[in-house]
């Protein structure tokens, strides 16, 4: 350390090999040294674009169908993304429950824009293609909800008489990840569910949990949850270390 507690200029350097966080970033007098602060404003700008970009549904659905996974468009009750934004009730709402179709007993995959349409872009169609075809038992058609939150799976779910539904959704950026996915497994859902009902696997990206790795753990996870039936609190991720790699 100098006497100013800086670290030296060559510790932080090796320091930030190791993460993308904005650590070490060093001082100028009392502010940051221009290049950090620059770079914070464009992460920003990266993190305020996520949230205000719009999933490509159509192109969702072909990459789905490439995938042998066909999948169907529906919406939540959020017109348009800043009313989905200003009000998250509506997120959490389907805009035409007569659309939904009765398949009792049935696992149900819901892919959610959420907070960053980016990261369901990029990153739900390879988590679905490792776990879909390994699932023993009857597989809803996937359903691609724009504007929807976590809870939009409880009230498909219910209407479908699901088994099980695991939503996947953009979750909210971060400074140095506008594209991280997660995942959210509840057990018979239905209108209620809270969140100490579900089990959640979070920063499904390259950079954090990769998505085959993620795929893993969702099918451990529901192979657990259809042993105890239950999901959240109750049903604790005792994974073994060697399943956690992808195949």
């Amino acid at each position: 350390m100098t006497a100013s507690g800086d670290c030296p200029p060559t510790r932080r350097i090796d320091l930030r090999r190791f993460t993308p966080a904005r650590v070490a970033l060093g001082r100028v007098g009392n502010g940051l040294p221009t290049a950090a602060h620059l770079g914070f404003q464009a992460a920003h700008a990266v993190a305020r674009d996520a949230v205000h970009t719009a999933l490509d549904v159509t192109a969702l659905l072909a990459d789905l169908e490439a995938a042998g996974l066909p999948g169907t468009a529906v919406h939540s009750e959020a017109p348009d993304r800043r009313t989905y934004l200003l009000r998250p009730d509506l997120g959490r709402r389907l805009r035409d429950c007569a659309a939904i179709p009765s398949l009792p007993g049935a696992m149900l995959f819901v892919v959610c824009d959420g907070l960053s349409a980016a990261a369901v872009q990029r990153h739900a169609v390879t988590v679905l293609r490792h776990v879909v075809p390994r699932l023993s038992g009857p597989v809803a058609p996937i359903l691609v909800a724009e504007q929807g939150r976590v809870a939009l799976g409880d009230v498909i779910g219910e209407a479908m008489g699901a088994e099980a539904v695991a939503v996947l959704i953009g979750e909210r950026p971060g400074l140095s990840a506008a594209d991280s996915l997660g995942i959210y497994l509840t057990w018979q859902p239905h209108r209620g569910r809270t969140d100490a009902e579900r089990n959640c696997i979070s920063n499904v990206r390259p950079e954090g949990l990769p998505p085959e790795t993620a795929g893993n753990k969702l099918l451990w996870l529901i192979g657990a949850m259809r042993r105890l039936r239950l999901t959240g609190v109750a049903l604790k991720d005792e994974q073994p270390g060697a399943l956690r790699g992808p195949d």
